[in-house]
């Protein structure tokens, strides 16, 4: 009897032996949590590779590691692209959040002495960036020298996309964001919307006009699809009841603007590019609408989950007052 248990003991032993290996070669690492989420990205082995500044086989055993670890295929591979499946979805969610949280504590650190410290990757619109930049970024480097900054110039669903998936830390852009229960908000100004026509009469830069009456005699140009201006723009026109849109669209307002200077037609200015998009200024006039004036709300957007949302707040105002400088 007593050596049927002394066997019994010594196969529960091994076993124990065998699950303790076992659950050793199965531990999940950082690296492939980061390597994942960058293939997960890019749906692209050389770019998520380039991306994480190793070689794309060493890329593609760490991914096929994690696959054994979580014992499910994470990857479809086909002959020309990859995807995610179904279990990869699921994964990635939850290796999204492991990786932001992580962040937290790697920047908890040196955030905690003081309100703006460190590295802090900021996106920020196109019809905002070349407006508010120039001005804010000295401001922000003589009062937080300790701040440096990553500054990503892109569209808004790209910039809330890298933000929900931790490449950026804050978005500068037109309020409101879509409904996301991750995301948080903040307003920091008012931006007004000018009709920018070509100059052929003298008249009051900056007057009052009824805007049905201008906006008809002109064909009104949009940006192209993918700029939230584009979509104010036509929530104006809308409610405007305008309807000679121009079937062609530009990629910035630098391009608007010179086809509004040689009469391809009329557009909605932001008052915030008013100084740097009009020169020169007897080649096009711009114009007020009577109240209620359209105008887009610009404000900042940051993860709900983040430590740091008091900081952003004061990050805010200074792009808020330096902002509000450029508007009056």
């Amino acid at each position: 009897m007593q050596t049927i248990v002394c066997q019994l003991d010594k196969i529960q032993l091994y076993y124990l032996l065998f699950m303790i290996r076992k659950t050793d070669e199965m531990t999940i690492t950082i690296r492939q949590l980061r390597y994942f989420e960058a293939l997960a990205r890019c749906l692209h082995f050389g770019q998520a590779a380039r991306d994480c500044s190793v070689t794309q086989p060493a890329l593609s055993m760490q991914i096929k590691e994690l696959e054994e670890t979580l014992d499910v295929v994470l990857i479809e591979r086909q002959a020309s692209q990859i995807a995610l499946t179904s279990s990869g979805e699921d994964v990635l969610k939850h290796v999204q959040s492991i990786l932001d949280e992580l962040n937290n504590l790697q920047n908890y650190s040196k955030h905690k002495q003081s309100a703006l410290t460190g590295n802090l990757r900021i996106g920020v619109i196109p019809t905002v960036a070349p407006y508010l930049l120039p001005q804010a970024l000295p401001e922000l480097k003589e009062h937080f020298p300790d701040l440096k900054l990553k500054i990503r110039e892109s569209l808004t669903e790209v910039l809330l996309r890298e933000l929900k998936q931790n490449i950026l830390d804050v978005a500068i852009l037109a309020l409101p964001i879509v409904k996301d229960q991750t995301l948080v908000s903040h307003a920091l100004f008012k931006d007004h919307f000018l009709l920018a026509t070509p100059a052929r009469r003298k008249t009051t830069t900056g007057q009052k006009i009824e805007a049905i009456e201008l906006i008809n005699s002109h064909q009104l140009l949009l940006l192209d699809d993918g700029h939230c201006l584009r979509d104010q723009t036509l929530n104006f026109c809308h409610s405007a009841k305008v309807d000679n849109l121009s079937a062609f669209g530009a990629t910035s307002l630098t391009t608007l603007i010179q086809m509004v200077i040689n009469g391809q037609g009329m557009t909605l200015l932001p008052e915030l590019a008013r100084s740097s998009e009009t020169l020169p200024a007897q080649h096009i006039e711009l114009s007020r609408f009577a109240k209620p004036e359209p105008f887009r709300m610009i404000g900042m957007a940051w993860r709900r989950s983040s430590p740091f949302q008091e900081h952003f707040k004061v990050l805010g105002k200074t792009f808020s007052q330096v902002g509000k400088q450029i508007l009056k």
